[in-house]
């Protein structure tokens, strides 16, 4: 049975939508998982800019993850992932506001504490990974272990060989399929791994074709609006110019 390390953000929808696929490979026998992140907020920043100041969106979750990497196993991280994509992927989007504006999706905080009450710990670890410097800096480690180990550099990847490599990016799924064609699907990727000069297979992939995620278009939505904001406040003269949108993104935040 081939083991996998599955590199997660919570952030990506995509992301979430491998590991449900990854999780039901494991359930049927193909592979056996284990589990490591990596932060695309780190990934997109500009060279000059310091992750460690960085106020990462999703740094709760993913501090709340390192944190039960550390009290428990990665074995529990992958749990916490598993319940927080769902709340954050597969819930329905709440209803417009009255005026029209947009509602504002939980923070990752709040997902973060409604997971661990889901799995059976106590939400208030979230407070404590928050709280402690250290959770972020063994965030930032184990994501440039990864960038270092086998030069991971997006979500999802997948690691084979126990974590020791070869590692690739995706694959990329628009939706669940059905076991059979889980199976099958495993059968071609990782045939195709063996091939080390095979670079990228991909195609157009559109946003509102994942049906059966029904936040993933609302809570895009309410990141291009985020994503604008950071732009004019990235134009010349303004007070972020020429940091990169995630940097200006958390600023205005902040």
């Amino acid at each position: 049975m081939e083991k996998i390390t599955f590199l997660f953000d919570p952030r990506s929808p995509w992301c979430y939508q491998t590991s449900r696929w990854a999780r039901r490979l494991e359930a049927l026998g193909a592979i056996e998982l284990d589990w490591g992140l990596l932060s695309l907020e780190v990934v997109n920043l500009h060279a000059d800019e310091d992750p460690a100041a960085l106020d990462a969106e999703y740094g709760a979750a993913l501090r709340t993850a390192i944190l039960l990497r550390d009290r428990y196993d990665r074995a529990e991280m992958g749990r916490f992932y598993s319940v927080l994509g769902a709340l954050m992927w597969e819930v329905e989007p709440p209803p417009a506001a009255p005026a029209g504006g947009p509602v504002p999706a939980p923070t990752s905080a709040e997902s973060s504490r409604a997971a661990l009450a889901a799995i059976g710990r106590d939400p208030a670890l979230v407070d404590a990974a928050i709280g402690d410097p250290a959770t972020w800096t063994a965030v930032l480690d184990e994501h440039r272990g990864w960038q270092d180990r086998v030069r991971a550099f997006g979500v999802p990847t997948l690691v084979f060989g126990g974590g020791a490599g070869p590692a690739v990016f995706g694959p990329v799924i628009r939706e669940l399929p059905d076991d059979e064609t889980c199976l099958e699907l495993w059968t071609h990727f990782s045939g195709l791994v063996g091939y080390d000069y095979l670079f990228e297979v991909k195609r157009r992939k559109e946003l509102t074709l994942r049906a059966d995620l029904p936040a993933a278009v609302w809570r895009a939505d309410l990141r291009i609006q985020a994503m604008r904001a950071a732009r004019a406040a990235q134009a010349p003269g303004a007070p972020h110019e020429n940091a990169s949108l995630e940097w200006a993104m958390s600023a205005l935040r902040a």
